[in-house]
């Protein structure tokens, strides 16, 4: 039997036609859920001479003799484009640019309530990898960033790495580096908890597209002790023949300790177990990691490792999931993280940047540090704040702040 869309209001319906039931998702999203709101009154001609013609002439002219004043006389500082394809959106995958606004909708709303920023949703009818570069370069003098979302890999690499290149404004593709930050934070705290460092674990990630990769990289870059990532044919090493450009990249920088074989076969002894790939891990694979490991499995809505199973073995578990303890959220990176960006006119988003952000969402538990809050929730008002400060701060440190 085929699957009903259920209309939310039946009001529209035919006259006679049975009433249909009410769904709250429906009713939420019915006019979509954002809308621009003007900052400054239109309530007459004096109002309307300032705003447009001719009052606005004067400030476009001091523009156009010193470009720089875009960002104090619009809205560019305060803005940033929320751009995507529609190839890889949740867990529903390539459903087209149509069906992810209700997502870009709703990531820009995140933007705004937990950060403080504007957000503009961009859907593009195309997923030809330099017709998205072209057309973000050709929108940007509009924007003071871009968060690249939900773009499938490994195109979604490429995107990226050519905006960084022709753009001087932050461009960040939060599947990755988001979910990267997050995991970082919630890493170094289950670390902190249980007596050890960064350098003292070795983490085995099940997933090597966008988030798998980047948590990778950014792992070894933050000091983790050694890290292999899993992919559905296993471990990504060196002496598989099958790898593409991006995971043969990976097989080279990761895995020191030489693993290959299965998932499973990879979790013996390890510390730690990050996944974003979904599928399930065998409890007896669980059972054969070291003694007070982390596990972390984040793939929605059904875990990798259910969290009962992994209580049994773990001395911290994480998901993402809002219904569990230590929710990996990528809400308590992105909006501070922008925040901080745009506050400083930061020119992009460095390594530095990241791992700043990273230290401030695990700064913010503090005294609570405990099994089940090694992260902090996602409506902890204090989180956004202290990302943005720590932001800005590197990026004054690392010389690509503006201001």
């Amino acid at each position: 039997m085929a699957a009903e869309i259920v209309n939310p209001r039946s009001d529209s319906g035919t006259e006679g036609a049975p009433e249909e039931p009410f769904d709250p998702a429906f009713a939420l999203h019915r006019g979509g859920k954002m809308a621009i709101q003007a900052t400054v009154p239109v309530r007459n001609k004096d109002d309307l001479s300032l705003a447009y013609t001719p009052g606005v002439a004067k400030v476009c002219t001091a523009i156009a003799e010193q470009p720089e004043l875009v960002h104090d006389y619009t809205w560019k500082s305060q803005v940033v484009a929320v751009v995507t394809d529609g190839t890889a959106v949740l867990g529903l995958g390539d459903i087209g640019p149509e069906a992810s606004l209700p997502v870009m909708e709703g990531k820009a709303i995140l933007f705004k309530q937990f950060g403080g920023v504007d957000a503009v949703p961009i859907a593009l009818a195309t997923t030809d990898a330099d017709e998205i570069v072209e057309t973000v370069v050709r929108l940007a003098p509009s924007f003071g960033g871009v968060n690249l979302e939900d773009i499938s890999a490994p195109r979604c690499f490429e995107i990226e790495r050519k905006l960084q290149e022709r753009l001087d404004i932050p461009v960040f593709h939060d599947d990755q580096h988001g979910t990267a930050i997050v995991t970082l934070a919630a890493l170094r705290n289950a670390a902190k908890l249980t007596g050890r460092t960064l350098g003292d674990l070795r983490a085995v990630i099940s997933g090597a597209g966008a988030a798998g990769v980047a948590i990778a990289k950014f792992l070894l870059e933050a000091g983790i002790g050694d890290v292999c990532v899993a992919d559905r044919k296993g471990v990504v090493s060196s002496d598989r023949e099958d790898l593409t450009d991006v995971k043969r990249e990976i097989a080279g920088l990761t895995n020191k300790a030489g693993l290959s074989g299965s998932l499973e076969t990879a979790l013996a002894g390890a510390d730690v177990f990050i996944g974003v790939s979904g599928g399930t891990v065998p409890e007896a694979a669980v059972a054969t990691m070291a003694k007070d490991a982390f596990v972390f499995a984040m793939a929605n809505p059904n875990p990798e490792v259910h969290p009962d199973v992994a209580h049994k073995y773990a001395a911290v578990v994480a998901t993402g999931r809002s219904d569990y303890p230590n929710q990996i959220n990528n809400v308590l990176a992105f909006p501070g993280i922008f925040a901080g960006a745009l506050q400083v006119r930061a020119s992009r988003i460095t390594e530095g940047m990241k791992i700043a952000a990273a230290d401030a969402i695990a700064g913010v538990v503090g005294d609570a540090l405990a099994a089940d809050c090694v992260i902090p929730s996602p409506f902890d008002d204090r989180v956004a704040p202290a990302v943005a400060a720590a932001v800005a701060a590197a990026a004054r440190a690392e010389g690509v702040a503006r201001r």
